[in-house]
């Protein structure tokens, strides 16, 4: 997982035990090396986000939330490019960006008595480790941090589940305690996100919960009433989303999907997110929040690109990320951009219309659809007010009127009868769209992508659509994973990878854990 650099002292001129103090190299009075959680806690806020968008470009492709201006690309085949790090950036930020820094704030917190700071830390590495094996599948988990070794041997996913929970229940627990030194105004110091309102953290706790347990839908063992009851403890608006903030004023401290960075200008909106949103899919109904969300062309008409087929016109920014300003313009450069795609728009790593969605699925599935339908709407509804708070002046936000029509058509059933799985996972599609990869990637394999679930469900059938064909590795098949970074285990670590098969040709399709029966 990680090289170790050995630094050899050849002190020929000295002795060791008269001149001790001039070679302990480790000390340094003036730059003290004990991390302080405060100072530590906002570079980690930057990994979590860097990680995810980083490696959303190809995720993306996956999962269809955008494709490429140009066809036949790799990873829209769901294929991948050997010898290289790309797609192996939540792996960096997990075990190196965030990775020992977790441990000093938490050291930092117990010796000072602040054990708000700790819970956060813990909260953290369960949305990091969640993230991570989600992503690549099984993971370096007993020995991550373990500076005495050289190779690393590969946990499960069970194992790795089964840490987000205890991390996830023991920050729950830090974050709830009321003595030692912490509190509020201090943990502010350091946390940008919920300004050191332990409250909102702990919610953010039990959100990964309902993540962790909802993704094993496929296991007899799933509990939908555990599900629902974490929900329930999670963000109960979008007042508790957790939302990573972004100056935006350079490229420094700007979205990493902004225009000032300009990161996504060979990407399209895909024409699955289209036909979610134009009444293709939803019985004739037109989304208000297409126009707040997606590029629009000059006709007023909104396109995307399928799965490897390219853009026919390269040049073409009608189907553009909207990470521009306006509409329709031929040579974009750098400028405000749109929803979340604006420079200074903050990376949403979990939000209340994703819970409910969660929520509703649990409900579906235990049998209270009238239930389901009441975490659907919210669902939706606050979904809706999320796009209102990232509507960019000059473009008109969703009106009450607007929001009120739609919350009243075909889109939304008026029983708990009529509504189906579908509607489900295709609301839950459009809220997640743009920053929920990991989470609708989870979703996609749950359901075998358009292969259905153990139950026979098949939310995607008819809507996600396979590329044609599949990258020459898959043997026909589709991405299940990601493999682990190439420039720590491909290089450094081969022995332990091949032991999960991570040296065969189609590793990247076998099927994760947590999707299987």
């Amino acid at each position: 997982m990680k090289t170790k650099i050995i630094v050899l002292l050849i002190g020929a001129i000295f002795s060791l035990t008269s001149c001790e103090k001039y070679l302990d190299i480790n000390t340094d009075p003036s730059n003290p090396q004990v991390g302080e959680a405060q100072i530590l806690l906002p570079p980690i806020f930057s990994q979590m986000e860097r990680g995810v968008q980083f490696d959303a470009r190809y995720l993306g492709r996956y999962i269809q939330n955008w494709g490429l201006s140009t066809p036949n690309d790799r990873w829209e085949q769901h294929g991948w490019l050997p010898n290289s790090d790309a797609q192996g950036e939540i792996w960096r930020s997990h075990y190196y960006g965030i990775g020992k820094n977790i441990d000093l704030i938490i050291a930092d917190a117990n010796e000072t008595k602040q054990f708000n700071y700790a819970g956060v830390a813990k909260a953290i590495r369960a949305w990091s480790w969640q993230t991570t094996t989600d992503y690549h599948g099984e993971a370096i988990l007993k020995q991550a941090f373990d500076d005495t070794r050289y190779v690393f041997d590969y946990d499960t996913q069970p194992e790795i589940y089964a840490e987000v929970v205890r991390l996830a229940n023991e920050a729950i627990t830090d974050l709830g305690k009321t003595g030692g030194n912490g509190s509020a105004s201090k943990l502010a110091v350091g946390d940008i996100v919920y300004k050191g309102d332990a409250s909102k953290w702990i919610k953010f706790s039990y959100g990964l919960l309902a993540r962790n347990l909802h993704n094993l839908s496929n296991k007899s063992s799933y509990n939908p009433d555990k599900v629902i009851e974490f929900a329930d403890k999670a963000l109960q608006s979008n007042a508790d989303n957790f939302i990573i903030p972004n100056g935006g004023l350079n490229t420094s401290d700007g979205n990493f999907f902004g225009p000032i960075r300009d990161n996504l200008a060979g990407y399209r909106q895909s024409s699955l997110i289209v036909t979610l949103m134009d009444g293709t899919v939803f019985l004739g109904v037109n989304d208000p929040r297409a126009s707040r969300m997606l590029a629009v062309s000059g006709d007023g008409e909104i396109r995307g690109v399928g799965p490897a087929k390219g853009d026919p016109n390269r040049l073409n920014v009608l189907t553009r990320i909207p990470n521009v300003w306006g509409e329709g313009i031929v040579n974009p450069g750098p400028g405000k951009g749109k929803y979340i795609f604006r420079d200074n728009a903050g990376f949403p790593v979990m939000t209340y219309s994703e819970i409910q969605f969660i929520k509703a699925e649990a409900l579906f599935r235990k049998g209270d659809k009238n239930g389901a339908l009441t975490a659907y709407k919210n669902g939706v509804s606050a979904h809706i007010d999320f796009v209102n708070s990232n509507v960019t002046s000059g473009i008109t936000p969703i009106s009450g009127v607007e929001k009120a029509a739609y919350l009243a058509s075909a889109a939304i059933p008026s029983t708990g009868a009529a509504l189906t799985l579908e509607m489900i996972m295709h609301q839950k599609f459009i809220a997640l769209w743009g920053h929920g990869f990991v989470e609708t990637w989870s979703d996609l394999r749950r359901f075998n992508y358009i292969e259905g679930d153990v139950k026979g469900n098949n939310p995607y059938l008819g809507v996600f659509a396979y590329p044609t064909p599949f990258w020459v590795d898959n043997n026909n098949k589709p991405i299940q994973r990601v493999r682990p970074r190439f420039n720590s285990e491909y290089v450094w670590n081969m022995d332990a990878l091949a032991k999960i098969g991570g040296d065969k040709s189609d590793f990247h399709t076998v099927k994760m854990w947590f999707s299987q029966p």
